[in-house]
């Protein structure tokens, strides 16, 4: 419920802001792709101002997603290979209990000799 309430606290007034960007910017712009004919462009597009923005926008949030998607790929790699192991360790375990295979503790762990560091010089 609070989520919502954040949600509709933050998106209301963004819609608002958003309408009011697209009635001030009606202009009619026109957007050449092409860098050698300023006068003929090869490639144009004739479109309001706002929507040209708002495309942008669009495209940026998209791009910016597509890269952060990418980048994180070795993560998903990695939580992909945990859980097959994961799974191959459970059917292991399970096949381990349907043997009836004893379980072995050991009484006492053999830890590792602690550490010992050196006072620092000074």
């Amino acid at each position: 419920m609070l989520r919502k309430i954040v949600a509709a606290l933050i998106l209301v007034p963004l819609a608002i802001m958003i309408v009011a960007f697209a009635v001030a910017n009606r202009q009619i712009v026109t957007v050449s792709l092409d860098p050698f004919s300023t006068d003929q462009p090869a490639a144009a597009v004739t479109l309001p101002l706002f929507s040209l923005i708002i495309v942008l926008l669009i495209l940026g949030v998209v791009i910016g997603g597509v890269a952060a998607w990418l980048r994180q790929s070795k993560w998903r790699r990695y939580a992909r290979r945990l859980e097959r192991e994961l799974g191959d360790l459970r059917g292991e375990v399970s096949s381990l209990k349907q043997k009836g295979a004893p379980a072995i503790i050991p009484d006492q762990i053999d830890r590792p000799e602690r550490l010992r560091l050196k006072p620092p010089i000074r």
